[in-house]
């Protein structure tokens, strides 16, 4: 029998694991302590009680991620003081290996950036690493990182202490309460979250309760139960999380993997306080265990646990390893430590790990269920991240807000076809492996693809096009040309086909160049008033003459910004909204969500991104290619920047939109799928004329790169006020009300106040055309580290790397005369190279060239 259920509760929270726990923990330090933590069995079963128990921080290049985990490892340093239940802490350092030269260039940067944020970190010569960690044959090794603050902690103490750590703020937990459901009520365009069901046992016909649900001689038997009440639900179900939330309509494509680790007899002269080492390379991780080694395996091919759905009895249960998938990988990893290959083996386990399409957690507020949170989907990070993340989830709860950047984890990134077996199945068999994997750029997942096609696939393919996913899409990085097979490499640095990127990017700043963009998230959003609702929810002033294109941001109520996106007034009650491809999920529930606010009861919003195929045609001869192929009048006069109109273009009437994100004289056409063909073919007809050329994604990154054009989950997050991020020019101050306002607008005030930000993004090129920009190289003024690049690529007009950096001010504002009098430099890899940055674009400051 499971404790008395209470009547209501403000927040239940759904998974006794080690994530549930610290979310009910986090809570109740915030003063929430109406909450209820529901197991389905007793604390940690499930994936908890057999984690490695590594608390290892390094290897990100997210801020996020690294503070998460730096604040879990001080969090379990000091939680038993607290709590009196030790978590089994212990600082034995960490040594990362570096077997090969794109690793050593990938760990010289990720250490260059984490210790921005506060890590300390190494680099360590091979004869280091040994004397560190004798076990280990370092002598092929190339260098090591070592870490000494990471170690080790036991994962059932941590959750133990957590767990008590809440109760004795007021938190209830009750071990034995199965929820087989979350109900909800209509709310206009969403839901709300109004209670859950608990599973009281099973009973037979005339009421007696059977202990196991099995059917009596009297009759079949059907499920008793109990209703909570409450306001917040917390989905921690662990590798359940998809099913349970499938019952309300989610995608939540966790899937659970066979993963390994084994622990040889008891090694003499094995210290236990003995760092941690890992070699990804090799697929290992070792720590010693009662005297023995522990080898952890990550394994380059994995294989899928139970697609159709987990055992809902399964509890502390092991999985039968595969000795013949498992064997070639096993002995790779232990001849890095050879003294495991002369020792026996005292345990070979088996059991799940959950892991989600992309590697990234699935976290954050439902979409399309208000108060409905979901934690879960950790890849096996679940210990190291659980003290971070749930204070990031227990701030995010109670404030309604995010305190970091969750543009990459949050849930709603979610497709539905990501949830089918298929899916699941095919592409959990190599995710797993990229946790170990090396991160050089170029490199791409292979299975669960060609899912989603532009209408233009098969021409880009004999285009030569060079596949690449796009948020499940297939989108084309460069063209090889037609009856060439594209070839690519990952490398972190130049290859061959630059020649082809060079070439597409120079076609758009010269000529003319058509881009599929197929891929972008496009609503149409019409209805009575809807208008005005667009207008509450955006910063700029969307609802003004017809035919007309609004950039513009979406604010939360403390005026940061949650989407990045034009909306376009085809008519009175007729809106086109378009964001990117990474937007597309967190765009929709964000616009429904309000739109359900604005109580506009007949308003729709209808996704259409694969009605419409998008092509770009962009550059300065594109209005002398299109009227080649129109009889509409695209002048200035008749069709400005920034117009939205339906045209007949080779004979199909499409939407033509006057707008760019390359920086250059540019439309993008919006054309029914079943005439995209017709219309492609028409323009590269034409085209040849014009020396039109196909272009891909590299040179889109580029092109708007060294335009300074902003990218949400990139370059700006859900952290960022549009001041900070450049854009108060996209607001309408007029507007007497918007989401966001009153924040943003005393913010502006303030920073007036003070003399200016006291944190901007501003651009960077680096002066030596050779050295390559990507993600988190860190950015000094007069040899003070002052911020890291959010993103970056090649500027081909420009002549060097360019990227984009969030700076800190240095204790005063960040003016145009603080960024010109300062010495700039941004490291890479290790060695600083001198830059140029600037508050304003670098190429076409004063977009001259887009309105031509």
């Amino acid at each position: 029998m499971i404790a008395p259920l209470p009547d209501r509760a403000r927040v239940v929270i759904i998974g006794g694991g080690v994530i549930g726990c610290s979310i009910a923990y986090h809570l109740a330090h915030l003063g929430w302590t109406d909450v209820v933590l529901l197991e389905r069995d007793r604390l940690t079963s499930g994936t908890t009680w057999h984690a490695a128990g590594l608390m290892t921080c390094f290897g990100s290049t997210s801020e996020t991620s690294t503070g998460i985990r730096l604040y879990s490892r001080e969090l379990y340093a000091r939680l038993e003081q607290e709590t009196g239940l030790s978590t089994g802490f212990r600082p034995v350092g960490l040594i990362e290996a570096a077997a090969d030269a794109d690793r050593l260039e990938e760990y010289r940067r990720v250490a260059t950036f984490q210790r921005h944020l506060g890590l300390e970190v190494e680099e360590i010569s091979p004869t280091e690493m040994s004397e560190l960690f004798p076990w280990a044959r370092t002598d092929d090794l190339l260098a090591g990182f070592h870490v000494p603050g990471d170690g080790r902690v036991n994962p059932v103490d941590v959750t133990m202490s957590l767990a008590k750590g809440a109760r004795q703020l007021g938190v209830r937990i009750i071990e034995g309460a199965r929820v087989i459901d979350v109900t909800t009520t209509a709310q206009g365009l969403v839901e709300r979250v109004t209670g859950v069901v608990v599973s009281t046992g099973s009973t037979t016909e005339n009421g007696s309760t059977t202990e196991n649900g099995s059917t009596t001689e009297n009759g079949s038997t059907s499920e008793g139960t109990e209703t909570i009440e409450c306001e917040y639900v917390v989905n921690c179900t662990g590798m359940w999380a998809r099913e349970l939330g499938a019952r309300n309509g989610l995608v939540i494509p966790n899937q659970a993997a066979e993963h390994y680790y084994l622990i040889t007899d008891t090694i003499e002269g094995l210290d236990p306080n003995a760092p941690v080492f890992e070699d990804p390379a090799a697929h290992g991780y070792y720590r010693e265990e009662g005297g023995g080694m522990m080898v952890g395996l990550f394994e380059p091919t994995a294989a899928a646990w139970q697609v159709e759905g987990i055992p809902r009895d399964f509890s502390f249960g092991t999985l039968p390893p595969d000795w013949d998938r498992m064997a070639p990988f096993l002995e790779t990893a232990m001849a890095r430590v050879p003294v495991t290959l002369e020792a026996g083996v005292r345990t070979f386990f088996c059991g799940p790990e959950s892991f989600t399409p992309d590697l990234a957690p699935a976290v954050g507020e439902a979409p399309g269920i208000r108060n409905y949170f979901v934690a879960a989907g950790m890849n096996s990070v679940g210990i190291l991240s659980a003290g971070g993340l749930g204070r990031v989830m227990a701030h995010w709860i109670t404030t309604g807000r995010p305190d970091v950047d969750v543009t990459g984890f949050n849930v709603d990134r979610f497709r539905p076809d990501q949830a089918d077996d298929s899916y699941r199945a095919a592409r959990t068999t190599e995710i797993l492996g990229t946790v170990y994997a090396p991160h050089t750029p170029g490199k791409q997942l292979r299975t669960a693809r060609n899912r989603l096609l532009s209408p233009l696939h098969d021409r880009l393919v004999a285009a030569g096009g060079f596949q690449r996913e796009v948020s499940g899409w297939e989108g084309f990085d460069w063209f090889a040309g037609p009856g060439v097979t594209p070839v690519a490499e990952p490398t972190w640095g130049r290859a061959p086909w630059f020649e082809q990127w060079e070439a597409e990017h120079r076609a758009v700043r010269e000529g003319v160049g058509l881009m599929d963009m197929s891929f972008m998230a496009k609503f149409l959003v019409k209805g009575p008033g809807v208008g005005t609702a667009l207008d509450r929810v955006s910063a700029g002033a969307v609802d003004g003459p017809p035919e007309t294109i609004t950039y513009t941001q979406w604010l939360d109520a403390d005026g940061r910004i949650e989407a990045d996106l034009t909306v376009s007034k085809l008519s009175e009650d007729r809106f086109l909204v378009v964001a990117s491809d990474t937007a597309h999920g967190h765009a929709l529930s964000w616009l429904r969500s309000h739109l359900a606010e604005a109580d506009c009861a007949e308003a729709t919003v209808t996704d259409i991104t694969g009605d419409l195929a998008q092509l770009n045609v962009q550059g300065p001869r594109s209005r002398e290619l299109l009227a080649t192929l129109t009889d509409t009048d695209l002048g200035n006069e008749a069709f400005g920047f920034r117009t939205i109109r339906s045209i007949e273009l080779a004979g199909v009437e499409i939407l033509c939109a006057r707008i760019t994100y390359l920086g250059e004289l540019g439309y993008e056409l919006f054309v029914p799928a079943a005439s995209a063909l017709e219309v492609y073919d028409a323009l590269m007809d034409a085209g040849a004329a014009y020396d039109l050329r196909l272009v891909g994604l590299k040179a889109l990154s580029s092109l708007r790169m060294e335009k300074a054009y902003r990218d949400h989950g990139h370059d700006i997050d859900n952290t960022d006020c549009p001041l900070e991020a450049g854009l108060g020019f996209a607001i309408d101050w007029a507007k007497p009300d918007f989401l966001g306002r009153d924040a943003v607008l005393a913010r502006k005030e303030a920073n007036a106040a003070a003399g200016g930000l006291s944190r901007r993004l501003v651009q960077v090129r680096v002066c030596d055309p050779e050295p390559l920009l990507f993600h988190a190289e860190t950015l000094y003024r007069d040899g003070v580290l002052v911020g890291y690049l959010r993103a970056g690529s090649y500027g081909w007009t420009l002549g060097g790397a360019v990227g984009l950096a969030m700076v800190e001010g240095q204790g005063g504002p960040v003016t145009p005369d603080w960024v010109a009098g300062g010495h700039w430099e941004v490291d890479i890899a290790g060695t600083r190279h001198e830059a140029e940055v600037s508050l304003r674009p670098l190429y076409d400051p004063t977009s001259a060239r887009i309105k031509v």
